[in-house]
C-alpha cells in the first residue's frame, strides 16, 4: 500500500494481486477516512493467491519521490507497471519486464527504481534489477548518478545484502552480512547510513550502521515487541520513530530512534487504540 498527500487531501493506493492485477485508489480526507474507491488495471498479472502477504515482501507498490508516479509489481507476469497520478485517478504509462522471475519488492533511490525478483529456485535465482525513471514516468536502464547503497533483506537465507550503486546507477556487490535475528523481512534506510530491519522470527526490530564498505554494524539487536508476525516497517519523515506491523496479532508497534540509531519500544497500537484517540 502507498499514499500520496498534500495539505488536506490525498490518495491511498493498494494492489489486488488478482490474476488480472489492479490498483485500488481511495480518496483520503484530512481525518484519514478513505472513500470513493476506484479500480485501475495494471496491464499485468498477479499471482491470484488468496492469502496473507502472497508475495512475501514489503514494498510491492511504491510512489516516486515527487509523488507524481506510482509503480507496482506484477508477480504473475514478471513485469512492472508505472502510472501517472492524476486528480482522483491513475493513468497507465508503461509496462516493462522486471529482469527476472517473480518480482515482489520495489525501492526508489532519487530517480532510480529497483526491483527484487525472488526467482524460482532451483530453476531461476533471485536478482535485483535497476531502472531509471524518465521525466514522463517511463522506465529505462539506469543511467543517472546516485552513489548510494541498496539493501536487500533475505528471509530464507537470514542475510542482509548491501549493493553499491555506482556512478551510472548500476549495482556492484553485494556485501553480505548475517541478520542479527532470524527472518529479516521489511527494512527502511534512514539518513546518516542507518538501517532498521523487521525480523519475523523473534518478532523484533534491529538497527544497523551501514559502513562505507557495505558491512553492517549492529546498533540495537532484535529489540522485541512481544507481538506476532512482525513483517513490515516504516519510519516517520523526521526519522524519530519507526513503526512495525504485526500481522499475527493485528497490532502496530512504535519504536523510538535515539542516540544515532538506538531503538526502544514506546507502545503498541490496535485499531481500538486508533479509534479511541481519533478527534471528535
Amino acid at each position: 500500500m502507498s499514499c500520496n498527500k498534500n495539505n488536506y487531501i490525498g490518495m491511498v493506493f493498494s494492489m489486488t494481486n488478482e490474476i488480472n492485477n489492479c490498483i485500488v485508489a481511495f480518496i483520503r480526507d484530512n481525518m484519514g477516512t478513505l472513500s470513493c474507491p476506484k479500480t485501475f488495471r495494471t496491464g499485468g498479472n498477479g499471482t491470484g493467491l488468496q492469502q496473507v502477504d502472497p508475495l512475501g515482501s514489503q514494498g510491492s507498490i511504491t510512489l516516486s519521490s515527487d509523488d507524481k508516479f506510482l509503480f507496482v509489481v506484477n508477480a504473475g507476469s514478471n513485469n512492472i507497471s508505472s502510472f501517472r497520478i492524476c486528480q482522483w485517478g491513475l493513468s497507465l504509462i508503461d509496462i516493462v519486464p522486471s529482469g527476472g522471475i517473480f518480482p515482489n519488492s520495489l525501492a526508489i533511490n532519487n530517480h532510480n527504481l529497483y526491483v527484487t525478483n525472488a526467482g524460482n529456485p532451483p530453476k531461476s535465482a533471485a536478482n535485483v534489477t535497476g531502472f531509471h525513471i524518465d521525466s514522463d514516468g517511463h522506465l529505462s536502464i539506469v543511467s543517472r548518478p546516485s552513489n548510494n547503497k541498496l539493501v536487500v533483506s533475505e528471509a530464507v537465507t537470514n542475510n542482509l545484502s548491501v549493493y553499491n550503486v555506482n556512478c551510472n546507477g548500476m549495482l556492484n556487490g553485494p556485501t553480505v552480512t548475517p541478520s542479527n535475528g532470524v527472518g529479516p523481512f521489511g527494512s527502511a534506510y534512514l539518513n546518516n547510513n542507518l538501517l532498521v530491519v523487521a525480523e519475523v522470527g523473534p518478532n523484533a526490530l534491529s538497527s544497523y550502521r551501514v559502513m562505507n564498505n557495505g558491512a553492517l554494524d549492529v546498533i540495537s539487536g532484535s529489540v522485541l515487541d512481544n507481538q506476532t508476525g512482525t513483517c513490515w516497517v516504516c519510519v516517520d519523515p523526521n526519522e524519530h520513530y519507526s513503526y512495525t506491523s504485526n500481522t499475527g496479532s493485528g497490532t502496530i508497534t512504535r519504536y523510538r530512534i535515539i542516540n544515532g540509531g538506538t531503538l526502544t519500544v514506546v507502545e503498541k497500537y490496535t485499531k481500538y487504540t486508533y479509534y479511541n484517540r481519533r478527534p471528535n
